[in-house]
């Protein structure tokens, strides 16, 4: 798996498995992607859903929150649809092609192939790393490689269009943006944000950090309008095809800061009829998006994070501004490691 994943910031409390399994990748202990593979798949599931009950409780000791069983996935190995190996400079002779090691400090090991991957990721790789090494003298740097698969195929090429189906939902986006790489429990995650945003009664809703548009289009059919925001002006592009090929023709997509997305030229409608879907990067949502997302006063906000601790810090702000947690659910999006993500509901009063 690529080393910028987010993760579960709970390296000294990993599990300790109850009968140790034999881990499927030789490197186990070596390369930094997984973490989890000696540990039985329900046992890590477990453990998934008692660290984010740990966080809440820590951080919202007196909320009583309601927070669901962490989803497991479909797939507990074979899941990931895109990885990005990468080799430092060339020094004379082949570089490690894979990704950071375990050992301090820390280096990049060589990964022939990566059981978390999916298999068609799997052949793919083996052919392109034939192909670096056998020209790697007109490689004078570095490089981070890309291989994605799609319902379109693996492509190699970051620029390329790709298509991925989620549930009903046929989305196009080039293969180096961010889309969740784990297509098997997606649409699950995708169905279960689309009920939360609804369960408040609004009739308009708002999907902060929208990407190419996937939560947004997932739940445009249970709102009157629909808007979503993402910093890319790339994405946004997707995100606009996309309803189109999808017949949503309720939603429309702005290019702008996360913030902006509050202004009356944007949103036509007013907080007391709206629902938020928010889904920041791994360093939460920042302390202006949150001032201006309770002066919104939305009747519902559906928070999406692939960083409970975060999360958790943005809750706390959320909650003293006068919304309550009413349902939190994690999903494994990220089978044999510390990763998962995780959806937060919050409603007024």
């Amino acid at each position: 798996m690529s080393d910028d994943d987010d993760a579960l910031d709970a390296d000294a409390r990993l599990p300790t498995p109850s009968a140790p399994v034999e881990p499927r990748c030789a490197l186990f202990g070596t390369c930094g992607g997984c973490q989890l593979q000696h540990v039985p798949y329900d046992e890590q599931v477990a453990w998934k859903t008692a660290e984010v009950r740990r966080l809440f409780e820590q951080a919202l000791p007196d909320a009583a929150v309601d927070i669901d069983a962490c989803v497991a996935s479909p797939r507990a190995y074979g899941y990931r649809s895109k990885i990005t190996p990468h080799f430092q400079r060339p020094r004379g002779q082949v570089p490690p092609i894979g990704f950071l090691g375990t050992a301090m400090p820390r280096r990049t090991i060589d990964v022939p192939q990566c059981p978390i991957a999916t298999d068609a990721i799997n052949e793919r790789l083996a052919l392109l790393r034939t192909e670096v090494i056998a020209n790697i003298k007109a490689y004078k740097l570095g490089a981070s490689l890309l291989l994605r698969e799609a319902a379109s195929g693996v492509t190699t090429d970051g620029r390329a269009t790709v298509t991925e189906q989620v549930g009903e939902l046929t989305l196009e986006f080039a293969a180096h943006d961010f889309f969740q790489n784990n297509p098997f429990l997606l649409p699950a995650l995708a169905a279960h944000v689309a009920a939360e945003a609804r369960t408040g009664g609004a009739r308009f809703l708002v999907d902060a950090y929208c990407g190419s548009g996937l939560l947004a289009l997932a739940s445009a059919p249970g709102f009157e309008q629909v808007v979503g925001v993402e910093l890319s002006p790339s994405s946004v592009r997707w995100a606009r095809a996309n309803a189109v090929r999808n017949g949503r023709a309720n939603c429309t997509f702005t290019a702008a800061d996360a913030t902006s997305i509050f202004a009356p030229a944007h949103l036509p409608f007013a907080g007391a009829e709206a629902a938020v879907i928010v889904d920041p990067p791994r360093k939460g949502c920042s302390p202006p998006f949150l001032a201006q997302l309770v002066a919104f006063a939305p009747r519902a906000i559906v928070y999406v994070s692939c960083n409970p601790e975060t999360q958790v810090r943005d809750l706390v702000a959320l909650r003293a501004a006068g919304y309550g947690v009413a349902r939190v659910r994690p999903f494994d999006m990220f089978p044999q490691t510390r990763h998962l993500e995780c959806v937060a509901t919050l409603t007024r009063g």
